[in-house]
């Protein structure tokens, strides 16, 4: 790496360590004390960590992920040339080093020598390109990879179906150790876009053999991380057992199991009985445990949000998006509902995320998580008149949709439709819906007046660029512009649009000063926009067993794959 990389990434350690000061975590990111705990045998070596608030996942095929549940699975089986460590810093991975030229087109990878997938066949370079070019196959429909692969050059062609193949053309492989790929355009982010699953290197002979149905022989091979599925029982549990040709260092732990569990409450009465090692506390319950040294309060790159669809009426108003947003008290939802565990605000881009803004103001122009009540009501008679309305009992019906499977967020729901109802006078309908099923209908309300009208949901970090939080999420044509922003009729399409440019421009700036600046400028308009209503920036507050040592997670709530070596169960 440069100089400069180093450089960055001193800075964002710092920008952790100032996240991690600021929003006050408690019990630090590591369980047990591994300096005094003593090793239990190997047959009690299972460590039992539930995922809560689905019935399965919803994928296993790393070029399809794009939720916290599968990734959380598929980062036990599946690698790629680089991953992110415990501090958000790109590391080597499955490649052991990386150069990229002058003029940022041509990035060249070398990788680690006797790479093998778990059933002991040789992983090479021919295996990375066929992975990147099968993620972008129109074929597979994945709904992320030319997202976060689109640099590389004819990604779009290939996605469109313009091409039969990027392999020999943007993803050459000149020796077996070695891949090279080539850029469209430069782009800074590139480097940590390929530490999302959809780069992930996979094993073409599984896929050839099973074709759709691969992921349910993952017992025969198919990934090259830290551990191999021993069982997969849909609906029940995951069991993954260590990976003996893993090339980094080898898992203590003889068994992770993953049950699923329909929501949080119940994970975390297993916890309590001892039927998992780890879950998250239901803030309800966060009081009785705070003080108990398997508490930890970790803050997370999570920034929970409602999002109202631009086609959907009465949304494409940007007077009454902003009544929405200001009849709300963050404050009191935090303080009552969620017993102050995560952070009231107004940001997109996170605090300890690169480009974060403390001088960003809501859309009243301050600071203040606390609403306007009394700007709400000018905004939301505004917003009457722009739909030619003349009260709010002639408003469409409105319903919030919302993830089945958490009590807290259901309770929080309820607290924020009263708070309409008691500022705007308007009735809003609760929806909670499964959320498999809800990723879904998220994913068809894209350019879709007839999808989704408001939900809420929450962005976790994928990588530490503003790019992830604005670019990602806003620009024109991008899946995860659900918001359908730039995307529609509204009487301020244009300035939205003009973001939408300025997001382009930023992503391609070489200065990293201007950049952010670039970005922090658009965030404050995609705030006065009412882009994101964004309501928490998260604080995990969880419970992991005394004898469960050296487990720690990061800021996406994620365990990076090396570091699963260091956990292991001790003597209870």
């Amino acid at each position: 790496m440069s100089t400069q990389q180093r450089t960055s990434a001193a800075g964002f350690v710092a920008l952790l360590f100032l996240l991690t000061v600021l929003l006050g975590a408690c019990g630090g990111g590591s369980s047990g004390n591994t300096l005094s705990a003593r090793k239990a045998p190997l047959s009690q070596q299972i460590f039992v960590e539930p995922e809560r608030g689905v019935p399965d996942l919803k994928t296993f095929d790393p070029a399809k992920a794009f939720d916290v549940p599968s990734v959380t699975a598929i980062q036990m089986v599946f690698t790629g040339l680089v991953s992110l460590d415990k501090n958000m810093i790109v590391r080597p991975q499955l490649a052991s080093s990386w150069t990229v030229s002058p003029n940022g087109l041509t990035w060249t990878f070398h990788l680690k020598p006797n790479l093998k997938f778990s059933d002991g066949t040789p992983l090479t370079s021919m295996d990375v390109a066929y992975s990147l070019d099968r993620a972008l196959q129109p074929a597979l429909r994945s709904t992320t990879a030319l997202t976060y692969l689109g640099v590389i050059k004819d990604a779009d062609r290939l996605a469109q179906g313009k091409i039969r193949t990027i392999i020999g053309d943007s993803v050459l492989t000149p020796d077996p150790e070695t891949v090279v790929i080539l850029a469209r355009q430069k782009a800074t982010y590139f480097l940590n876009a390929l530490t999302y699953p959809c780069s992930y290197v996979v094993e073409k002979k599984l896929i050839d053999k099973y074709g759709d149905n691969w992921t349910d022989h993952l017992q025969e091979g198919g990934g090259a991380g830290p551990f191999t599925v021993k069982e997969y029982t849909h609906s029940k549990r995951i069991v993954f057992v260590p990976n003996s040709n893993y090339y980094g260092p080898k898992p203590q732990l003889q068994q992770v199991i993953f049950p699923f569990y329909q929501d949080t409450d119940t994970a975390y009465k297993a916890y309590q009985a001892g039927q998992v090692d780890i879950t998250i506390v239901p803030s309800q319950q966060v009081a009785r445990v705070r003080n108990r040294p398997e508490f930890h309060l970790i803050p997370q790159l999570w920034i929970r949000y409602y999002g109202m669809n631009y086609l959907a009426k009465p949304f494409d108003s940007i007077n009454m998006r902003r009544a929405f947003a200001l009849a709300l008290n963050k404050d009191e939802l935090v303080h009552a509902i969620w017993k102050d565990v995560p952070i009231p605000t107004n940001h997109i881009i996170p605090l300890g995320m690169p480009g974060y803004n403390p001088n960003l103001r809501g859309p009243d122009n301050t600071t203040s998580t606390r609403g306007n009540p009394q700007l709400a009501r000018q905004y939301f008679q505004k917003g009457l008149q722009d739909e030619g309305l003349s009260s709010a009992s002639q408003l469409p019906p409105i319903t919030i949709t919302y993830s089945a499977g958490d009590q807290d967020q259901a309770r929080e729901i309820t607290a924020a439709i009263q708070m309409w109802q008691n500022v705007l006078g308007v009735r809003v309908r609760g929806e909670a819906m499964e959320f498999n099923q809800m990723l879904a209908e998220l994913s068809n309300t894209a350019g879709n007046p007839q999808g989704l009208q408001m939900w809420a949901i929450g962005w976790v970090a994928d990588y530490p660029d503003p790019q992830d939080w604005t670019t990602l999420q806003f620009d024109a044509g991008s899946p995860y512009n659900q918001v359908n922003y730039g995307q529609n009729n509204s009487s301020d399409h244009l300035q939205q649009q003009a973001t939408q440019k300025l997001l382009e421009v930023a992503d391609t700036l070489p200065d990293s000063n201007a950049r952010l600046q670039a970005y922090q400028n658009a965030e404050q308009q995609l705030v006065n926009d009412v882009a994101w209503l964004p309501i928490t920036q998260v604080r995990s507050a969880y419970v992991v067993k005394p004898y469960v040592q050296g487990f720690t997670l990061d800021a996406q709530l994620q365990m990076p794959p090396d570091d699963w070596s260091q956990v292991y169960i001790s003597v209870h």
